[in-house]
């Protein structure tokens, strides 16, 4: 029987008949509605035609997540007297519950965006709802450009609906061609802020670590929201190991506490949304409660004020989730929770200062996380560049490029961009292009139960305390009876499910990385592919399986040992075990989940594998590079033959007679990285190379250009034949910069001849004297004694520019500067006369300056002479 008393009092009742004129009119629209409004439970059985007279339609609800997924399922099931798999069902990865009546069906984003690459054109289905879209994650986002594909090519009549909990929705508005924004009024009552940091500075977070104090602050919050609030207490924590670290603080408090993330049992997930039995409730949950679930009963929270975000380190090859400041929206989103059913409070565990200094809003996935998957599911889609895609922020060009770059490494893309039927393969699998490259190619190694094993462990990272073995992990989660084993078990019959043992091997394309020598070497020879000579199948130890597969995932994070715990992977990312890890004796690894924290020289390892030297190679082997290498390092050209894979080199030995172009190319990257003070640079050198500076600045063509960028972009046009003949460090220190700088004067247009004439090194004033001029500023300057320009009347000119004069005492000390001797003659000679001639008076300093002849000399010898 429907509970049409529940239904009536759902606040978004209120903008339903807007939200179905919109979808008339329009066929899309944006749905705002505050969290606990039924955006998400009454706005599809209305559009459904379950709970009105209107005619029935086929909807489908995409939620980011599958524990929102299942609990919107049950509650709409519940609205309708129902049970989950009649008229409302759900399906997430690895669980369908739906049945011949379904009509509403509730999915994550990943299912559906799985579904649409099955099926284009989504027959059958009427309304499509992306719940939570505010949330910007990436499958999300995808799932919307596509629906817009669809739309807009082959289903006009499919209406799509995308529904924010915030009201900032003028970007979803925009991206559905400006489509009819209906915003539903949420019921809230007032909310105190109590603002709660801890006494002492706690240290900021990095990676994945978060200080110890912050969450003992947090638990020691939550007892105080106990002692001065009523009602259950809802507390915010970036992820799981922090939830559990706070319940165990949490332990003696009177009130039961329930852990609420991704990962928590059914049972769990179940009991938190059904609301309290009587007994007061402490739920620590991660950000999936800020607006995805509705838990009845809160009327505090406490906000650690940490979140968790996707982030992607290209260069290294690192992806990892990491532990970030949650956003201003976050924090309002979360203090809501405190008022959806009566006045409440949210204690929030940092200084008010600091509020106005966050984010304004969540960073969209996008831009930050890894985008191989992205990349997979555009390919597929008929876009590999995604350059149509409707998206309400455009992929970053480095992480695609990168992430293209894996998809060919795999075998997913050709050399054009296109999937490849290996690619379709991979993207059905639901898992990351790495991962269903070593579930594909490890199942034809070591059978298809044993590949699915191990990647079922690398595609959800087991709990902490199994340890950084990976090996030891799987052996653990085959005996164990946790949540974190039940959900590991499913994934391995799924994923055995769906591959035959068969694989496609070792072919061309299933390998990883670039196939380029790393470093900033220059390298010469040829990529060799893997050859495998391993044991059959079925003899392999578990620490060999998976060791390979783990090598198979991320070839690029084989590591070799370099000592005391300490690896290099061939990436070149350096890697570091914990003291107590049993792994660091091991040879090499496969390194599954790294970490690089900030400011830190080398990677922190999390889980990995002991692989042997064949492994390791069979692995990375599209990596593999032998040949000759001659580079510029510690100070010098190194030159020698080398067989690496990656930046592990296997084998070195000098090389005798290094190619030449190899040689001139090492000594440019020697002058780039070290500049051009490698050369020999006398004092005329220096003074040619600012002169020529100056008349480019000044004059222009037909003058070089003689700046370091400049001379750098092409050493060959004055540095030849020396540099070719050079090779060494010390041949470089043998070329005279000067007569390399004069190769670049205009001798062709006879321009050259007149280099003195322009910018002179030297020029004569009134008392003979021939003095240096100093091009080094913005204009040249002139330091020459005051008595030697006595009877100068105008200020000497370089180039049309008036030089800068120095005026010296008789002892060369400054006296003033002008660059305009008129005006000095008649305004300021005076003062300086009264100085000088007061410091050194056997110096003639003549009242009018103009009348007398420029000396170098003193009134005595004049008087002699």
């Amino acid at each position: 029987m429907i509970r049409t008393e529940a239904l009536d009092r759902l606040p978004v009742r209120t903008a339903v008949p807007a939200l179905e004129r919109a979808l008339d009119d329009r066929g899309v629209a944006v749905l705002c509605a505050p969290p606990g409004t039924g955006k998400t439970t009454l706005v599809p059985l209305v559009l459904a035609g379950l709970t009105g007279d209107g005619p029935v339609r086929r909807v489908v609800v995409a939620e980011p997540r599958r524990i929102a997924a299942r609990a919107a399922a049950r509650r709409m099931a519940w609205l309708l007297g129902d049970r989950p798999g009649g008229r409302v069902g759900f399906t997430v990865r690895g669980e369908r519950v739906v049945g011949p009546d379904t009509v509403v069906e509730v999915v994550t984003t990943g299912v559906l965006l799985q579904r649409l690459q099955r099926d284009q054109e989504l027959a059958g289905v009427d309304v499509v709802i992306i719940d939570e879209c505010h949330e910007r994650h990436l499958d999300a986002d995808t799932v919307a450009a596509f629906l817009l594909d669809v739309r807009e090519a082959i289903r006009p009549d499919l209406r799509l609906v995308a529904a924010s909990a915030t009201t900032d929705a003028e970007g979803w508005a925009r991206l559905l061609g400006d489509a009819p924004v209906v915003e539903a009024e949420g019921v809230s009552y007032p909310v105190e802020v109590v603002w709660a940091p801890p006494a002492r500075p706690v240290r900021p977070p990095h990676g994945m670590r978060v200080d110890p104090a912050l969450l003992t602050h947090v638990a020691a919050t939550v007892r105080r929201a106990l002692g001065e609030r009523d009602g259950d207490v809802l507390c915010f924590l970036p992820g799981v190991g922090e939830i559990g670290r706070v319940a165990g603080q949490l332990a003696g408090v009177d009130a039961e506490v329930l852990q609420v993330h991704g990962r928590a049992p059914a049972a769990v997930q179940d009991a938190v949304l059904a609301g309290s039995s009587g007994v007061r409730r402490v739920v620590l949950a991660t950000s999936v409660a800020e607006s995805s679930l509705t838990v009845p009963g809160v009327r505090v929270v406490v906000d650690s004020g940490l979140a968790r975000e996707p982030r992607t380190d290209h260069a290294r090859g690192l992806s990892a989730l990491t532990t970030v400041r949650a956003s201003q929206a976050a924090g309002r989103q979360r203090a809501g929770r405190a008022g959806r059913e009566a006045a409440g409070a949210v204690y929030r565990c940092w200084e008010q200062a600091e509020d106005g200094r966050l984010a304004r809003f969540p960073a969209p996935e996008i831009k930050v996380a890894d985008l191989a998957a992205f990349a997979l599911q555009a390919a597929c889609w008929g876009d590999p560049e995604a350059s149509s895609l409707a998206l309400l922020d455009p992929p970053p060009a480095g992480a695609m490029a990168a992430a293209r770059e894996v998809l060919g490494a795999v075998g997913a893309v050709d050399a054009a961009g296109r999937v490849t039927d290996r690619g379709v393969r991979m993207s059905r699998l639901g898992l990351h292009p790495r991962l269903a490259r070593a579930l594909l190619d490890g199942a034809a190694e070591v059978g298809a139960r044993r590949a699915a094993e191990v990647v079922a462990l690398l595609s959800e990272e087991p709990p902490r305390e199994y340890g950084d073995d990976l090996a030891a992990a799987l052996r653990t989660a085959r005996r164990g009876q946790d949540g974190y084993a039940g959900r590991w078990k499913q994934e391995v019959r799924r994923l055995s499910n769906q591959v035959d043992g068969g694989g496609s091997g070792f072919g061309p394309g299933s390998g990883s990385g670039s196939g380029k020598s790393p470093g900033s070497g220059v390298a010469r020879g040829t990529s060799t592919g893997p050859h495998s000579g391993a044991a059959p199948r079925g003899s392999r130890s578990d620490d060999a399986v998976v060791g390979l597969v783990a090598a198979l995932a991320f070839p690029e994070r084989v590591a070799r040992a370099r000592g005391e715990g300490a690896f290099l992977m061939v990436s070149g990312t350096g890697a570091e075990l914990g003291d107590s890890s049993r792994l660091r004796s091991a040879p090499w690894l496969a390194v599954a989940v790294a970490d690089r924290p900030a400011h830190a020289a080398s990677a922190r390892v999390r889980l990995a594998a002991v692989v042997d030297e064949d492994t390791a190679l069979l692995a990375a082997g599209r990596l593999r590079v032998r040949g000759e290498e001659v580079r510029w390092a510690d100070g010098d050209v190194v030159a020698r033959s080398v067989d690496r894979v990656g930046a592990v080199e296997l084998a070195v030995r000098p090389l005798k007679q290094p190619d030449p172009g190899l040689v001139r190319g090492a000594l440019v990257e020697g002058l780039e990285r070290e500049g051009l003070g490698l050369l020999r640079w006398s004092r005329d050198s220096e003074q040619l190379r600012l002169r020529l500076a100056f008349l480019h600045r000044v004059v222009g063509a037909p003058w070089p250009d003689v700046s370091d960028g400049a001379l750098l972009a092409d050493p060959g046009a004055w540095l030849e034949p020396e540099l070719s003949r050079a090779r060494r460090r010390a041949d470089l220190g043998r070329i005279d910069a000067g007569q390399a700088l004069r190769r670049l004067l205009p001798w062709a247009t006879g321009e050259a001849v007149r280099l003195d004439e322009l910018a002179p090194e030297r020029i004569e004033v009134p008392s003979g004297s021939r003095i240096r001029i100093e091009y080094g500023g913005e204009q040249p300057v002139l330091a020459v004694k005051l008595q030697e320009l006595f009877g100068l009347a105008e200020t000497p000119r370089v180039a049309g520019v008036p030089v800068l004069v120095h005026l010296l005492s008789p002892a060369g000390r400054p006296a003033a500067v002008t660059a305009d001797l008129a005006s000095f003659w008649q305004d300021g000679y005076k003062a300086v006369r009264a100085e000088l001639r007061g410091r050194y008076p056997k110096h003639p300093w003549p009242e009018d300056p103009a009348t007398v002849p420029a000396t170098r000399y003193t009134s005595a010898r004049l008087k002699r002479s």
